[in-house]
């Protein structure tokens, strides 16, 4: 077993003990999810992401007693995703990973931050959802890098980029016109879950299975695509179906 493997299996181990302590705890579900109706999986992976928030509070407390600003983690985020693009494209895969893991991280606690702190304003608004759009460029980019070997590995990267730009551009520009939609598979954080293990597992699947490595890469990349490909769709009818409503 690899040593990033072994601490993909460590970690996992912990998560699944924390799922445990959390559920026999009562589960509690976050306030600040609750409010933004925060759903993973359309709603199938609530239970996640209640446990998720719920084993980030000793961050939360760490973030208050050091004074940290959303704009600290914003550019955190924006750190680690640069980190994530350069390592994957590098053929240090797993670092990548790890490093995309730490964006999400960062990216969930600026807004937990701001609205703790009553600091919410348009420019953490603004900031946030620029900085989110570069990080996700930045790993793509690192994809159209390592799967190069394959004949459409750099296009169907770039499609996952195309996808995802779709997906939150559709929200903004719904947004712009009075309508809020959030619908959707394939939003940001099912895709930063999807790359995270696909850089985790790449290595071990693929050589276990006998495949050219990057092949499970290969793979996520042409899923995401498909999935962002159909979400931003979904969002233009379902935000044009809104707006005609309206008149």
């Amino acid at each position: 077993m690899s040593r990033s493997l072994a601490v993909l299996a460590s970690v996992l181990a912990v998560a699944m003990l924390s799922m445990a302590v959390f559920a026999l705890s009562g589960a509690r579900r976050d306030p600040d999810a609750e409010r933004r109706n925060s759903r993973f999986l359309m709603g199938a992976g609530d239970f996640l992401v209640h446990w998720l928030l719920w084993a980030l509070r000793p961050l939360d407390r760490v973030a208050a007693a050091l004074n940290l600003s959303p704009d600290f983690f914003n550019f955190a985020g924006l750190f680690f995703g640069i980190l994530s693009g350069i390592a994957i494209a590098t053929d240090r895969i797993e670092l990548g990973g790890w490093a995309i893991a730490l964006g999400g991280v960062a990216d969930i606690m600026d807004g937990r931050v701001a609205r703790a702190r009553q600091l919410s304003s348009p420019y953490g608004t603004f900031i946030d959802s620029m900085l989110d759009r570069f990080v996700e460029v930045f790993a793509f980019l690192g994809f159209v890098v390592y799967l190069r070997a394959f004949a459409y590995g750099p296009l169907l990267a770039a499609a996952a980029i195309t996808g995802s730009l779709l997906v939150s551009y559709a929200r903004a520009r719904g947004e712009s016109v009075g309508v809020l939609c959030k619908e959707g598979l394939m939003q940001r954080a099912e895709r930063l879950v999807l790359i995270f293990l696909a850089c985790l597992l790449d290595r071990p699947l693929d050589g276990w299975r006998g495949w050219p490595q990057g092949t499970l890469v290969l793979w996520t990349m042409a899923l995401i695509a498909a999935g962002t490909f159909v979400t931003s769709a979904h969002r233009t009818v379902w935000i044009a179906r809104a707006l005609k409503a309206k008149g």
